[in-house]
């Protein structure tokens, strides 16, 4: 039997107290280095460093490198952790440092799965966070380089004043299913061309999430669907998304055939679940740690062999 679905939303996982209120405090970083039970996760284009093959590696604060950017990330929550509960981290983002040169380090979307509860939610924040201050170094109403504050999570306009907040792009996917209980699969142009997925789309200013679900599943598929019905949500840092996973049916009044939209999608496919079995030495399907995964099963009704 499979886990309940939000059970197999790995990037949903975590054991950390973001602790917001101390953001707060003006000199928490000078707080936190002087504390010894701080650790620091050390991020590197995009990786983690690790300690294990499933662990990230957390060091301590005063023995760690200087780095450039840094955000508070919280304190843990974890009681099988090595480090106590209550331990305040903070992510630290590094270029080429010599001194974490043979350091190994981690990608998120192939750890997912393995890492802890705790690990998993530090290793999604951290790099949703950082991503964010990639994309936000210059002001959109000043041009001027934007400041760093509030432990991380906050950059003001040194011109105007204007506090500017961390953004998320939300975006539907979903499980669509016709008469016979036939799941729909698409190619997108910008996959290989053996790849397969649920059909996605960011929501748009002023529109519903379940507005979203009909428009997107309508100009990617041309078919329109009914009773879109809520399943779950994970956050989806590659590089800033939240995937928020629904089923939906097509229209009983539709007796047409889905079209690929031709621009992002090359190809529809339906599927029975016998079929899709049979389909896995040719298809690949989304990996384990995306949620369209946890979609797929939840309507196949068991776990999938992934392709050789």
């Amino acid at each position: 039997m499979l886990p309940s679905f939000a059970a197999r939303l790995p990037l949903s996982r975590f054991e950390v107290d973001r602790d917001a209120a101390a953001r707060e405090r003006p000199q928490l970083f000078d707080e936190l280095w002087a504390d010894p039970a701080t650790r620091i996760l050390p991020i590197h284009q995009g990786t983690a460093m690790l300690s294990a093959p499933d662990a990230l590696a957390l060091l301590p604060a005063a023995a760690a490198p200087e780095g450039g950017l840094r955000v508070y990330l919280g304190r843990s929550l974890a009681e099988s952790a090595p480090e106590p509960v209550g331990t305040p981290i903070v992510a630290v983002e590094y270029t080429d440092d010599p001194q974490l040169a043979e350091a190994d380090w981690g990608n998120l979307r192939s750890l997912a799965g393995t890492l802890s509860d705790r690990d998993a939610g530090l290793f999604t924040e951290a790099l949703a966070i950082l991503n964010w201050h990639a994309s936000h170094r210059f002001s959109p109403r000043s041009g001027e380089p934007t400041v760093v504050e509030r432990g991380g999570w906050v950059r003001r306009d040194p011109v105007t004043g204007t506090e500017i907040f961390p953004r998320t792009d939300p975006a539907v996917i979903v499980g669509i299913t016709d008469a016979d209980d036939r799941l729909l699969l698409g190619s997108n142009a910008l996959w290989e061309a053996d790849r397969y997925s649920l059909l996605a789309g960011f929501v748009e200013p002023g529109e519903s999430l379940e507005a979203a679900v009909q428009r997107e599943i309508l100009e990617e598929s041309g078919l329109p669907v009914i009773d879109p019905v809520y399943l779950g949500s994970q956050p989806w840092p590659f590089p800033a998304s939240l995937m928020v996973g629904f089923t939906a049916r097509v229209d009983p009044a539709f007796d047409g055939v889905p079209q690929a939209d031709g621009d992002e999608i090359r190809d529809l496919r339906w599927f029975t679940r016998g079929e899709l079995a049979a389909a896995l030495g040719e298809i690949k399907l989304p990996g384990r740690a995306s949620i369209a995964r946890a979609i797929i099963e939840q309507w196949f009704g068991d776990e999938l062999a992934d392709r050789p």
